[in-house]
């Protein structure tokens, strides 16, 4: 007599063993809040000149998500379960790892220098404000404590956590090795193709992104991801690595 698996029987090591830490990361963080309060501080990325960034949260930062919203690991989590299944059984489990892993750190490198360009406007006005000057004198005040070598201790605020980067290249990958199959999304009644799928995802995080929208999103993280990662599907098929398959 044969019985059925458990949902996780026949979802390949990677994509499982990914959702699993994912899981095990945030329900860590949940039950503890001290816990909670370190991994932020140690592992959620932040910026590179800020006194609490290291190397390894361009890693870390990509498994572990908000306690506060449900919604961002199941959101994540679920895309990669829909979509990794069918990438990792294509690419191959170490080099599905690879490209998983890869995405991430793009997407963080590509946030690192959003946040270069953008500290500034997001903390000097407020500072100013604050002290009762002017936001050139603030801005001066701050270039030249940071030419002292002084740190300053609010860009600790300058932080990302969560797997969404790596994610958006698991979509990426998708739309370029399965370009025509249909997909169906959520309040669109028809099927959309994979490829447009993947170009309206682009689109909206840029044009959102550019918008400069305080929502809490890393949009060119996303962004980061879906670039590093359309550029190792291409050279992954120059190669002949791997083949559009024209479903």
């Amino acid at each position: 007599m044969r019985t059925q698996g458990s949902i996780f029987a026949n979802v390949p090591p990677v994509t499982k063993n990914l959702i699993i830490i994912n899981f095990i990361v945030w329900l860590a963080m949940m039950v503890s809040p001290k816990l909670s309060i370190l991994a932020t501080q140690y592992g959620a990325l932040h910026f590179f000149k800020a006194s609490d960034f290291n190397p390894a949260q361009l890693l870390t930062y990509m498994f572990m998500h908000s306690t506060s919203d449900f919604a961002h690991i199941l959101f994540n989590m679920f895309t990669l379960f829909m979509f990794g299944i069918t990438l990792e059984r294509v690419l191959g489990s170490p080099r599905y790892l690879f490209y998983y892993i890869s995405c991430g750190i793009g997407a963080a490198i590509v946030q690192e220098i959003v946040w270069a360009f953008t500290w500034q406007d997001i903390f000097v006005k407020p500072l100013a404000n604050l002290n009762g000057t002017t936001f050139d004198a603030m801005r001066e005040a701050i270039a030249s404590a940071t030419a002292q070598g002084l740190e300053l201790p609010f860009l600790n605020q300058l932080l990302t956590v969560g797997a969404s980067g790596a994610i958006y290249g698991v979509l990426l990958a998708f739309g370029m090795i399965f370009p025509n199959m249909p997909l169906y999304i959520m309040f669109i009644p028809v099927p959309v193709k994979a490829k447009w799928m993947v170009i309206g995802y682009g689109a909206i995080e840029l044009l959102i992104g550019l918008s400069h929208a305080t929502d809490g999103v890393a949009h060119f993280a996303h962004l980061g991801g879906m670039i590093f990662g359309f550029i190792m599907i291409l050279i992954w098929k120059r190669q002949g690595i791997i083949h559009t398959n024209r479903f």
